[in-house]
C-alpha cells in the first residue's frame, strides 16, 4: 500500500515538473537545495530567484516572434513591466536587462524612474507608459520628466479631468493613449471599469478634445482587462470590441499605431497548471490582423503589460511547523512560524492559492491538515489548494523538523503586506533572500533584508525619538 507523502504527490500529478524536483527526500526548486538554504538563513524566509524574471521575459518575445513569423504579422511587438507588481530594486534591474519598457501607475513612480537614471539603469530613451488615474502632482511629474530630456513618454488618458490638465500644462508636444473602460465579468459587483472611457465615448471624446490641440497626439489605445488573458468567450468578446473601437479610430487619427492588450497573462499556481500561451498569442494577434485587414486600416504595434507573469514565478516563501494542535477528532492545525496576513496577504485579501509543498519528508505518510499562522486573526490560515479542496503533507511528528514552501509568491506580497512597516499582530517581516547565478551557472545568494526586529517595529510606533 502506498501512503507516503512521494507516493501521493507521484499518483496524483506529472511529477517532477520543469521547476520542481527531488534530491532523495527534499524539495529542490529550480536546482535550488532548499534545506540548505535553511541551514545557512532560517525561517521564516523570503526568497527571490532572479533568473527567472528574464526567463520569462524572453518566453514572452518568443511566443510573439513565434506568432507574427506564422500569419505574418507587420507591426512590432513590444513587452512593458508594470511596475506595481514589485518595486524593488533588485526586480527592476533584472528586468531592465531584457530590453523592455516600463509602464507606471502612481506619481510615485517617476521618482522611481528618475532614481533609476541616477543610477545609469535607464537612460532618456527609455519608454515609459503612464497609467493610472492622474492627480495633478502625477501630471506634473509626468511633464517635468518629459521637460528634463525623457522623450519618449506616453501618459494613457483615464478621464476628461486628467486630460484638461495636460493640456492646461502641456507646452509642447506630448504622445498620449487613451485607455477604455471594459466591460467586466458577470460575476463582478460593477459592470463598467471604473478607469478609462466607454467604448461608445471615445471617438466622440477624440475628436472634440484631442484631434483640435496643436500639442496633442494619440498613439496608442489602451486595453485592459481585470481577470487577464485567458481563453474565454468574455476575454475575446471584449477583444472584438476593443479592436473596433481601435479601426474607427485608427480612421479619424492617422498618428493612432500602437494597441496595448493589458491584463497580463496567468501563472503557474498549481501543479495540475495548463496554459497554452503560444496559442492564446497567436489567436490574438490573428484576431488584430483580421479586424484591420476589414477595416481596411494598418495593424498596430502591439504592447503588452505584464507584471505578475514577469515577476511572480520567481517568489517563494519558507515557514516551519512549530506546532501541531488537535482540536477535535477530525481537525490537526499545523502551525507556522509567520502569519499568512503578514507574508502572504492575498491568501487572506482575496483567497488566492500558491503553489504549497513540503521541502522535506517527502518518505514519511501523509496526513491532511489545516495551517494557521501566528497572529490572534481567525482568518489567519491556508486551507485548501488550487487543485484540491484540502492540503495534505508529511505526518508530523515533535521531534522531526518539517518545512514547508509556498511557491510563484513573487508579484505584489510584500507591496500588499507592508515589508518593513507595521502588521497585524506586530508579527514581522521575514528575512529575504536574493538568488542568482553565476557565469558558471552555480548558484549565488544575497540578503537583501533582515527579519524585521522589535526596535525597528517600536520605532515606526513612536516609541523611539529619531
Amino acid at each position: 500500500m502506498k501512503t507516503k507523502y512521494i507516493d501521493l504527490i507521484e499518483q496524483t500529478f506529472d511529477w517532477p515538473q520543469e521547476e520542481f524536483t527531488m534530491d532523495g527526500d527534499q524539495l529542490l526548486f529550480h536546482g535550488i537545495p532548499l534545506m540548505d538554504l535553511i541551514k545557512k538563513y532560517g525561517t521564516p524566509l523570503k526568497f527571490t530567484y532572479l533568473p527567472k524574471i528574464s526567463k520569462n521575459i524572453q518566453r514572452a518575445k518568443a511566443w510573439f516572434a513565434t506568432a507574427k513569423a506564422e500569419i505574418g504579422y507587420e507591426g512590432e511587438y513590444h513587452y512593458c513591466y508594470c511596475t506595481k507588481s514589485s518595486h524593488f530594486r533588485h526586480v527592476l534591474e533584472t528586468v531592465l536587462q531584457n530590453d523592455v519598457h516600463i509602464e507606471t501607475s502612481s506619481a510615485y513612480d517617476i521618482d522611481l524612474i528618475r532614481r533609476l537614471a541616477i543610477m545609469k539603469k535607464i537612460d532618456k530613451t527609455q519608454r515609459v507608459i503612464c497609467n493610472g488615474f492622474k492627480k495633478e502632482e502625477y501630471v506634473t511629474k509626468i511633464l517635468d520628466l518629459k521637460n528634463d530630456g525623457f522623450e519618449d513618454i506616453i501618459p494613457i488618458i483615464d478621464n476628461e479631468y486628467e486630460l484638461n490638465a495636460f493640456k492646461e500644462k502641456t507646452t509642447g508636444p506630448l504622445n498620449i493613449g487613451i485607455r477604455i473602460a471594459s466591460e467586466e465579468e458577470p460575476k463582478f459587483e460593477f459592470y463598467t471599469s471604473r478607469l478609462g472611457i466607454g467604448y461608445r465615448m471615445i471617438a466622440r471624446f477624440y475628436k472634440k478634445q484631442i484631434h483640435d490641440d496643436p500639442n496633442l497626439k494619440l498613439k496608442m489605445l489602451h486595453f485592459f482587462i481585470n481577470s487577464g488573458i485567458k481563453d474565454t468567450a468574455y476575454y475575446w468578446n471584449e477583444l472584438v470590441k476593443c479592436l473596433k473601437v481601435y479601426c474607427e479610430l485608427r480612421e479619424l487619427c492617422p498618428t493612432l499605431d500602437s494597441l496595448n492588450i493589458g491584463g497580463g497573462f496567468p501563472i503557474k499556481n498549481s501543479l495540475v497548471f495548463n496554459f497554452d500561451y503560444q496559442y492564446m498569442v497567436t489567436e490574438i494577434l490573428r484576431q488584430v490582423k483580421a479586424a484591420c485587414d476589414d477595416a481596411g486600416v494598418p495593424v498596430p504595434h502591439i504592447y503588452t503589460e505584464f507584471g505578475s507573469f514577469t515577476v511572480g514565478e520567481s517568489g517563494g516563501a519558507i515557514f516551519k511547523i512549530l506546532y501541531q494542535k488537535e482540536q477535535n477528532d477530525r481537525e490537526k492545525w499545523n502551525m507556522i512560524d509567520s502569519s499568512f496576513m503578514t507574508t502572504l496577504p492575498d491568501t487572506w485579501a482575496i483567497n488566492k492559492r500558491f503553489i504549497m509543498l513540503p521541502i522535506n519528508n517527502w518518505k514519511e505518510n501523509y496526513e491532511r491538515v489545516f495551517l494557521g499562522g501566528l497572529t490572534c486573526d481567525s482568518d489567519d490560515y491556508y486551507n485548501s489548494e488550487q487543485h484540491t479542496n484540502a492540503i495534505y503533507l508529511p505526518k508530523y511528528y515533535p521531534d522531526q523538523d518539517q518545512y514547508i514552501g509556498f511557491f510563484n509568491t513573487g508579484a505584489y506580497q510584500e507591496t500588499l503586506g507592508g515589508f518593513g512597516g507595521i502588521h497585524h499582530c506586530l508579527v514581522p517581516s521575514p528575512r529575504h533572500i536574493l538568488i542568482d547565478k553565476d557565469v558558471k551557472g552555480k548558484f549565488k545568494y544575497r540578503e537583501f533584508a533582515p527579519e524585521q526586529k522589535p526596535k525597528d517595529v517600536l520605532e515606526i510606533l513612536g516609541y523611539y525619538e529619531k
